[in-house]
């Protein structure tokens, strides 16, 4: 059982930056996958990054790519997402989560595990 929780969220300008941090409990967070994914009002969860166990692979969605970095540490069993370049449209509740693979899947259904999710807003 791998328990996950996001933090960092808030509310930013467009153009600003802004980390959202996901921290694991649980069984060795060095075992899992993770990735990052959001969902705006109306519509359906999309996957945004997504990093392997190791870290050294990492995996965007086109309209993130330039603009986040995902990161994890595994000795603070820690996962990052850097964003940059914010735009009003990556307003989302971004979730993390965590699936039991040498190298992540940009599913969401493939997802063993997620956490509670944290607002992110970007004012135009």
């Amino acid at each position: 059982q791998v328990t996950l929780v996001e933090s960092g969220g808030g509310l930013v300008q467009t153009g600003g930056s802004l980390m959202v941090y996901c921290t694991t409990s649980g069984r060795t967070f060095s075992d899992y996958s993770l990735g990052w994914f959001r969902q705006a009002p109306g519509k359906e969860r999309e996957f945004v990054a997504a990093i392997a166990r190791s870290g050294t692979n990492t995996y965007y969605a086109e309209s993130v790519k330039g603009r986040f970095t995902i990161s994890r540490d595994n000795a603070k069993n820690t996962m990052y997402l850097q964003m940059n370049s914010l735009k009003p449209e990556d307003t989302a509740v971004y979730y993390c989560a965590a699936i039991s693979r040498t190298v992540p899947l940009t599913t969401a259904r493939a997802y063993n595990y997620w956490g509670q999710g944290t607002q992110v807003t970007v004012s135009s």
